[in-house]
Order: structure tokens, then C-alpha cells, then sequence
């Protein structure tokens, strides 16, 4: 079985490697880590044994109170998944893999559908496009691998709390794509259609389906079907969740807030 199994810095599966010392500089890092569940396990997927072995072990040796687990395979853990705690979260690393690869998106999707526990990808690629198709596809975070131990850790107890873990730097591109006004540019494109792009930005504005409809030149029925759509990407219930969430990734600037406002009102 080509699997890892650490917890506190010790390999109890074949003796790896020995137990390890957490020097002072890491004190602070474990309080934070200490409200991580207990009793439950970090997956770590990647068909790459020594990337998912080192992986494991530098998680592990943050203390973070969960059971490490790295396996090859989706299916290689469904083989053994008795053996080993309830999951809280998986990580899938694809390293410099893209997300515009079929077998990739796909991955992430399966495991998405599979998993209760959220799905978070490792990669070494931070571009908008690649960030946004992950959470097309039910990611709940992205780390790139540029990022230190720390972040990472700390990415992953995010996205087991119910938030969404994207590089800040990639939220700044995703500003000032929008602010630029180039529509080649808009981030939303790499996750909507066209059209459907341009109903998520009347709905995080608070517009009503008849101006929405109006301003779009498109029947009201039309609209609803759109919103439908939109929902099913983001994984919302209704369209308040999805200008929600759609704000929380792309704040809007002062003028489009002051627009937002007009359009609740109008509502």
C-alpha cells in the first residue's frame, strides 16, 4: 500500500520517519492549529509518493491535532478508508498540472461529489482562470505553492470552517480586472457564460429580475433560467446566497456600491 499515515510528527504506519521536534518559533503557529477538529483526518491526494510523503510530513509536524493521510489515489483511499478516521477536509495536489485538462477538472468534481469534507487543490499555478475553474468544480479553497507551511495549514482549517482559502494576490487581479473596465479581463468569465456574467453582476448590484430582464433585453422567464444556472455553479440556494458569495470574492468598488443601493431600492 503506497499510503502515509502521521499524527503529532510520527509515522505509525511503517517508520518512515521518526518523531521530530517543533522548535519555539512554531508555539504560536499550534495555538492556532489547536482548533482544528479532533478525532478526524487531513487526506492528502497525489500520485507523486515523495511530493505527498514530504507533504505529509511538514503538515504533520505542525501538531495539528488530526491524523495526516497521503494516498496516490482517490481509489486506493476507498480501499483503506475503514482503517482510518472520519475525514475533515482532502487536499488534492496537482502541482503544475492545469485545470483547462479534462482529467483534472474532472478529479476535482468526482471528489467534490464524492466527499462531505471539502475539497481544497494544491497547485503550482496561481492564474485567475485556473483559481476560478477549481471552484467551478466544488473546490472550496486553492492554495498555490508558493505559499509557506503556515498559510497552508491555516488554508485548510479556513475552508473546514465553511470559508473559501484564494491567493490575495489573485483577489487584487480580480479587482482590477474589474475596475479596469476590460472585458477581456473580467473574472468572472473564466466561471460564467457570457450572458450569465452578466446577470451575476446585476444580481451582486440587488437588481430585480424585471430590470435585470429590462436592461438585458431578455424575458423575465429567461432571466430565472439564468439565475438557475448560476446557482447550481455556485452551490447556492437562492439568489441572495448568490450575490453573497459572489461579493465575498469580488468586492465592489464605492460606485458600484452606491449602484447596488439604487437598485435596492428600486426593488
Amino acid at each position: 500500500m503506497n499510503s502515509l499515515l502521521m499524527t503529532n510528527g510520527k509515522d505509525i504506519s511503517n517508520n518512515l520517519f521518526h518523531s521530530i521536534t517543533v522548535d519555539p518559533s512554531h508555539i504560536e503557529n499550534d495555538k492556532r492549529n489547536s482548533e482544528l477538529p479532533r478525532g478526524r483526518s487531513l487526506l492528502i491526494i497525489d500520485d507523486r509518493a515523495l511530493d505527498r510523503q514530504c507533504l505529509a510530513y511538514c503538515i504533520s509536524a505542525h501538531k495539528i491535532d488530526m491524523d495526516v493521510l497521503a494516498f496516490g489515489s482517490m481509489e486506493e483511499w476507498e480501499r483503506n478508508r475503514h482503517d482510518y478516521p472520519q475525514l475533515a477536509a482532502v487536499l488534492l495536489n496537482i502541482g503544475g498540472k492545469k485545470l483547462d485538462d479534462p482529467v483534472v477538472s474532472e478529479e476535482i468534481a468526482r471528489l467534490s461529489s464524492a466527499f462531505a469534507a471539502p475539497i481544497i487543490v494544491l497547485a503550482d499555478a496561481d492564474d485567475l482562470p485556473q483559481i476560478m475553474k477549481a471552484l467551478e468544480c466544488g473546490a472550496k479553497g486553492y492554495i498555490p505553492s508558493s505559499v509557506s507551511i503556515d498559510v497552508c495549514i491555516e488554508a485548510i482549517a479556513l475552508s473546514m470552517a465553511g470559508g473559501i482559502f484564494v491567493p490575495a494576490s489573485s483577489v487584487l487581479a480580480m479587482r482590477q480586472a474589474i475596475e479596469s473596465g476590460n472585458p477581456a479581463a473580467r473574472p468572472l468569465a473564466g466561471m460564467f457564460t457570457e450572458r450569465q456574467a452578466e446577470v451575476v453582476e446585476a444580481l451582486r448590484r440587488g437588481k430585480a429580475n424585471k430590470i435585470i430582464a429590462y436592461e438585458l433585453n431578455l424575458r423575465e422567464s429567461t432571466v430565472k433560467v439564468h439565475i438557475r444556472n448560476i446557482m447550481k455553479k455556485v452551490k447556492a440556494t437562492n439568489r441572495t446566497e448568490v450575490a453573497y458569495k459572489i461579493k465575498d470574492l469580488f468586492p465592489l468598488s464605492a460606485g458600484s456600491s452606491t449602484e447596488a443601493m439604487k437598485g435596492r431600492e428600486q426593488h
